[in-house]
């Protein structure tokens, strides 16, 4: 494994069946951390677990929605259950389901982006909080998104639902740092995931535009990510909170 700078330290990260949060997985683990795996879908969730396993790395899977309370609950507690105590939490765990215009957006999508990117987010932070305070701190990093620092045409619930989550961040991060509890979030830019594949498989086009927007000319990939999320709950990150660290290639900057 890697430099064991997690060793012995417990680190949980939702929406971690594929993506990002399966990149993340996999390098807290390399790290040495434990790592409990999260997600709705139980099937990648558990390739995550083996894939972590294979590596000589540990982990369990728990299948919790983030939109529930009680769910989101049982996760925290199974954490703490399994490993005494919950060191990291990297609140990953999103959807991104609109290609409208504001004016012709639908209520039945506004509920279901809000649910799962705010109010799951909201109730990750509450649990995980409660249990770092009881613990005497720990580090939070959200997955935010480059949408939630400016605009993001044709997605105006992701955008309002991302804007969210810098929000929380920085208040959350304001409310608990004399506690010990560092609250961060991480921007990627576009990420080549199996969503994004999927958009690109609907619109064919929007590759150009998007390999265009970023002034790297490519594409980010999920383990850029996961390096910055590994790297914000690291004590090399000790003296960064409320901290929205834009991994992007350069979209925000121009």
């Amino acid at each position: 494994m890697g430099n064991q700078g997690f060793s012995g330290k417990s680190v949980l990260v939702t929406g971690a069946a594929g993506g990002i949060g399966r990149a993340a997985a996999l390098a807290f683990a390399r790290e040495g951390a434990r790592v409990a795996v999260v997600d709705v879908d139980g099937k990648g969730g558990e390739e995550t677990v083996a894939l972590i396993a294979q590596a000589g790395g540990e982990a369990f899977f728990f299948k919790a929605d983030v939109s529930q309370s009680a769910q989101v609950e049982a996760m925290v507690g199974a954490v703490v259950e399994r490993y005494g105590r919950l060191d990291c939490a990297f609140n990953n765990a999103g959807i991104e389901i609109e290609h409208l215009p504001l004016a012709e957006s639908d209520e039945a999508t506004f509920d279901r982006v809000m649910s799962v990117n705010v109010k799951g987010v909201w109730l990750c932070m509450k649990h995980e909080i409660r249990q770092m305070l009881k613990q005497g701190g720990g580090a939070i990093v959200n997955t935010a998104s480059v949408a939630g620092l400016v605009g993001a045409p044709g997605m105006p619930i992701y955008a309002a639902s991302k804007h969210a989550v810098v929000g929380m961040t920085k208040t959350a991060s304001a409310e608990y740092g004399k506690a010990g509890i560092r609250v961060n979030s991480v921007c990627p830019g576009i990420i080549r995931t199996p969503m994004l594949e999927r958009a690109l498989e609907r619109e064919p086009r929007r590759e150009k535009s998007i390999l265009k927007a970023h002034p790297i000319g490519r594409l980010g990939e999920a383990e850029e990510i996961a390096n910055a999320a590994v790297w914000l709950c690291s004590d090399a990150a000790s003296f960064v909170t409320g901290h929205q660290l834009a991994v992007d290639g350069g979209l925000t900057s121009i």
